[in-house]
């Protein structure tokens, strides 16, 4: 059978998409919405890993989703993958602007040029930010004969003075890979949860600081985090994760035979955030959420938080970091 392969450009619900196409995956991204990458399917099996949310995308234009409360990163988001930069987690003002929850590139429209090469189909994408001095560059590319993609990713501080950002990438998987009897692997030594719960339905204690995979319940149980349960759970947790061995987090599914990897440099991501809402997420605008968060982030928190701490990134004028990130499918 002849595998179709290549770059096409098509619509989905009103959004521009682009499908990227090799022998063994097929990935959807979104340029004019952050450049989200919506759908990473292994074209064997079939199964797309990345967190689909039940209200599904919107079109360009639709009312923001109730309980949005103003941020454009919550009012249209749809689940899957999006890069948060140049702040993570909650607004924050930096030097005379305001920068959004979850940054500003998340929600704007990305340029993108098709990239040749015998050996992958790839896309580069860019955006320049709009309250900061950055430019953001992604070359995405699935190389022939390899259930991966690749992040070729560069930050340049187009300005000709310093300035500081931090970096994430807001990575959501969902069914059927993550199910009861699901695994977590993380090379990580420490669990971190925030001090405040978001709701009452959190299953771990909120403000430890305990050793991966084991944390504290707040029933005073156990809870191993690296067990993934079912959304019968019905709970709804933020874990920050740190100290690593090795740059990769891995989520394996052996009812399925499959699992996702996720691998980075850890010395410029070092947290890894792992959103839980396993059945417990009841508040808008995520109500209805069953997903698992592998998120590779600089900081622990937002660019105020990481100013403060001295963990922020700062470039110099006309300064330039890159990384390398991949995504792959994985036997199991």
């Amino acid at each position: 059978m002849q595998v179709r392969s290549g770059l096409s450009e098509s619509m989905h619900n009103g959004w521009r998409a682009l499908t990227l196409s090799s022998d063994l995956l097929e990935v959807v991204v979104l340029p004019d919405k952050g450049a989200d990458i919506y759908a990473l399917t292994d074209r064997a099996s079939g199964i797309d890993p990345l967190f689909k949310a039940p209200w599904g995308l919107q079109p360009p234009g639709s009312p923001p989703r109730e309980g949005s409360a103003g941020e454009a990163f919550l009012a249209n988001y749809e689940g899957a993958w999006q890069e948060l930069f140049p702040n993570t987690n909650d607004a924050c003002a930096y030097r005379d602007a305001l920068l959004p929850f979850h940054g500003e590139v998340a929600t704007l429209p990305w340029s993108w040029s098709a990239e040749g090469g015998e050996d992958a189909v790839a896309v580069r994408l860019s955006v320049d930010c709009r309250q900061t001095p950055f430019r953001l560059e992604r070359l995405m590319r699935l190389p022939y004969g390899e259930r991966a993609l690749v992040l070729e990713e560069s930050v340049r501080n187009t300005s000709a003075e310093p300035a500081h950002f931090v970096w994430g990438h807001h990575c959501v998987l969902g069914p059927p890979l993550v199910a009861a009897g699901a695994e977590l692997r993380v090379p990580c030594r420490t669990i971190v949860t925030i001090g405040d719960l978001w709701e009452d339905t959190a299953r771990l204690a909120p403000g430890q600081r305990s050793h991966w995979p084991t944390a504290s319940g707040r029933d005073c149980d156990a809870v191993d985090l690296s067990r993934i349960p079912g959304p019968e759970a019905g709970s709804h947790d933020d874990v920050y994760l740190t100290d690593f061995d090795g740059g990769w987090a891995e989520v394996r599914n052996p009812a399925l035979e499959t699992g996702f990897r996720l691998e980075w440099d850890p010395a410029v991501f070092r947290w890894l955030i792992s959103w839980q809402p396993f059945g417990g997420a009841h508040s808008m605008p995520l109500r209805g959420a069953y997903a698992l968060g592998i998120e590779p982030w600089t900081s622990g928190g937002n660019l105020a938080a990481a100013l403060a701490a001295g963990d922020a990134i700062e470039l110099a004028g006309g300064g330039c970091l890159a990384t390398t990130l991949v995504a792959r499918m994985i036997d199991c």
